[in-house]
């Protein structure tokens, strides 16, 4: 279970952050003093759990001695084991952030733009599922079935941490609802991650640099939710980015929400090149690059999906697609890609 009873490690960690607030100018000195405040959170939320779990195994083992604990708690009891297990592996920077979501779909017209549709269910229900906050912050439907493009902006503990290996390439393979002829098809559609950084985000942005667009927000069927041009969509021309926002009624606010989206993807952008040039220099390239296919979603001619960096397979691909992907996400985090 590696650190999973790191308590000490912990404890000096918030011993520290609790020195830090009580310093004179806290406010002042700290970029981003709730950021402090949210580490410290997480922090003491780790340390309540492992206390309490150490509580409880004290007692079930009393209880197994004296053959007096049911199957059910000793198996609530391993559940609790393999949370903080989980939570031992969130350390990367931004893993406690909440995050942007994008799919789009690749070539291959209906059949693609419906796949990318399936992501976005699939992503929705699993956010159900666990407790995170979702909301659109654009979506563009597809000419007759699915959709074209979708940000969404998610919100909940470790969301970055639990979303940011669903970055990459995803592949379906499946009897296509749209051949008359029914015949098998492969489909592929893209996912990109975003942690949402602080709003003290120190990226420097020309006005020059910008082409804004302004157009009407639009509905399934492309039907008009707002009869001015509300929706904005920013494209960063030294970067190529583009980032679009319709969720608001008011063009301001969706602007405002698209130049914070922008700010991070640029900010994310700077990271991994930093990152790349490091692991350059001291020789360590990984395989796992932007545009990979990461996993496989097989419905035909036999019923699979499989993680292609951790191996892990799943048998029933309509449960995984109905949002059953925690066993996906956390096997990639346990095989230390992430």
């Amino acid at each position: 279970m590696g650190g999973v009873f790191e308590v000490d490690k912990l404890d000096k960690e918030k011993e520290n952050l609790e020195n830090k607030i009580k310093e004179e100018d806290f406010w002042n000195k700290n970029p981003n003093p709730n950021g402090v405040y949210q580490q410290l959170k997480l922090i003491s939320k780790k340390l309540d759990g492992y206390n309490n779990l150490k509580d409880n195994i004290v007692l079930y083992k009393e209880l197994i001695e004296l053959e007096d604990i049911s199957e059910e708690e000793l198996e609530k009891l391993e559940k609790e084991i393999q949370d903080l297990e989980i939570e031992t592996l969130f350390k990367g920077k931004y893993d406690s952030n909440n995050c942007y979501l994008e799919i789009h779909p690749g070539a291959g017209g209906t059949e693609a733009t419906d796949w990318a549709y399936m992501l976005l269910r699939m992503y929705e229900r699993f956010c159900d599922k666990n407790g995170y906050k979702i909301k659109e912050l654009e979506k563009l439907p597809g000419d007759e079935a699915g959709i074209k493009s979708v940000t969404l902006y998610i919100e909940g503990e470790y969301a970055y941490g639990y979303f940011k290996n669903e970055k990459g390439v995803h592949r379906l393979v499946r009897i296509s609802p749209f051949d008359a002829s029914k015949r098998r098809h492969t489909s592929f559609a893209s996912v990109m991650v975003t942690p949402e950084f602080d709003d003290n985000l120190d990226i420097q942005i020309n006005e020059e640099d910008l082409k804004i667009d302004v157009y009407h927000s639009s509905g399934a069927g492309g039907q008009s939710v707002n009869t001015s041009n509300s929706a904005v969509r920013i494209t960063h021309l030294p970067t190529k980015i583009v980032v679009t926002c319709q969720t608001e009624r008011s063009q301001l606010r969706n602007k405002e929400i698209a130049m914070e989206l922008l700010k991070s993807r640029i900010y994310q952008q700077l990271e991994e090149q930093r990152e790349k040039e490091i692991k350059n220099i001291t020789g360590n390239v990984s395989n796992i690059d932007f545009g990979s296919q990461i996993r496989s979603y097989i419905l035909e001619p036999y019923k699979l999906v499989k993680d292609h960096r951790s191996g892990y397979e799943d048998n029933n691909p309509l449960k995984v697609l109905d949002g059953d992907i925690k066993g996906l996400m956390e096997s990639v985090l346990k095989s230390n890609i992430g």
